[in-house]
């Protein structure tokens, strides 16, 4: 069964989004050592993630959880979808892949694979 794992925050002013998310929500965020990327716990799943806007029309985007990236990419696509960002790897973590819906809608599928390496 696939579900909503993971979601990204883009933020133009990090220390602003992550000031409004945790006095809203109460969210505690922890910065990723040697990377610019934060991590959110949520104080349940999926938990997430906030980073700098990398384009002005960057959105929120939510990962689905999958057994392979490589075949819900090739489903995505057969199925009128886009690919984005094509496999990358977190190393230790898994892989993901974004997608673009239908709608034009981004959406990530993410792998789940401890011996994921770059």
């Amino acid at each position: 069964m696939t579900s909503i794992v993971h979601f990204e925050i883009p933020a133009d002013d990090i220390q602003r989004a992550k000031t409004f998310y945790s006095d809203l929500f109460g969210w505690r965020m922890e910065s990723m050592p040697g990377m610019d990327y934060t991590m959110i716990d949520t104080f349940g799943a999926p938990g997430g993630g906030m980073m700098k806007r990398m384009h002005p029309e960057q959105q929120i985007i939510n990962y689905i959880g999958v057994p392979s990236v490589d075949e819900y990419a090739a489903k995505a696509e057969k199925l009128g979808g886009k690919i984005i960002v094509p496999k990358m790897s977190v190393p230790g973590m898994g892989y993901f892949v974004v997608c673009l819906d239908t709608e034009n809608n981004a959406f990530g599928i993410w792998e789940m694979d401890m011996k994921a390496k770059e």
